[in-house]
């Protein structure tokens, strides 16, 4: 729902997707909505002011309502609101997807605003820009791109790994059969493709434990540096390569300022029905 410049997604769930294309429950969705745009509150990702929604305009009894008259239980699972210079919003796969969208800095960027609502639909970025990556979490992303690079030692810089290989032959935790593969085919580049699982296994050992040693690796160093910074163009918005552009390499923050130079995005929401749920799964065997 939206009027001027604000801005509202919801979230209503029912049991089945039949109930989900019924007039009834549309209708209900969209009341939902609206009465979220009048309220004068936020929502949140997490449900946050859900209550108090229902508690507006008999919201609670229409909910009531129409899961009696319905036959299916309904609940109003989450919103969120926007404002803006400018805002837009896109649905996606017959409303299962939702984006808004508000931004700054011209008020006639509806058009523009719309196609990166389409972009954020598609590619579901994290953050708007890599200025909004707090050092907590960016620290986890370069720890669990370290570990995900220590566990495929096949990937490791040579240096490091032929020192890993050397260690596991001189101090004998590879089998005989393993070194001696090792020895016949150590110039193979699919040298993994002859060793055993357990050999495997020993140099994701060996790595783990010599952890600090080979983060000091400046080659390692580079590797994880450059991997982490194609995760960041993957997870942020502006860096993502925008999906309509004609070159295949603009990205949106450069699409964005050939609208208009001024335009800066101030808040972007996705919902995407059912996201972070358990689903009930029926075993009839």
């Amino acid at each position: 729902a939206k009027n001027g410049n604000e801005v509202v997604v919801a979230e209503v769930n029912s049991e089945t997707d039949f109930v989900a294309k019924n007039e009834l429950f549309q209708g209900f969705v969209q009341l939902v909505a609206d009465t979220a745009l009048t309220s004068g509150l936020n929502g949140g990702k997490n449900g946050e002011d859900v209550e108090a929604l229902l508690e507006i305009n008999g919201l609670k009894d229409a909910l009531i309502e129409k899961t009696a008259t319905i036959g299916e239980k309904l609940s109003v699972r989450r919103f969120e609101k926007v404002s803006g210079e400018c805002v837009a919003s896109y649905l996606h796969a017959g409303g299962k997807i939702g984006v808004i969208i508000a931004a700054d800095g011209a008020a006639d960027a509806k058009e523009a605003l719309t196609n990166v609502a389409m972009q954020v639909a598609a590619m579901k970025p994290e953050y708007i820009s890599r200025a909004d990556i707090d050092d907590a979490s960016l620290a986890k992303i370069k720890e669990i791109t370290v570990e995900s690079s220590l566990n495929d030692p096949a990937n490791l810089p040579k240096p490091v790994l032929v020192a890993l290989i050397d260690k596991a032959c001189s101090e004998k935790l590879w089998s005989d059969a393993d070194i001696a593969t090792y020895e016949e085919q150590k110039n193979n580049k699919y040298l993994f493709n002859f060793l055993s699982e357990e050999a495997k296994a020993t140099l994701v050992s060996l790595a783990m434990a010599d952890k600090e040693n080979i983060m000091a690796n400046k080659i390692f160093a580079g590797a994880i540096e450059g991997r982490v910074a194609k995760q960041l163009k993957d997870i942020c918005l502006l860096d993502q390569t925008y999906v309509r552009a004609e070159d295949g390499k603009q990205t949106v923050a450069a699409y964005l300022k050939s609208v208009n130079s001024a335009l800066v995005i101030k808040s972007v929401v996705r919902f995407e029905v059912g996201e972070g749920m358990e689903k009930k799964v029926d075993d009839f065997a």
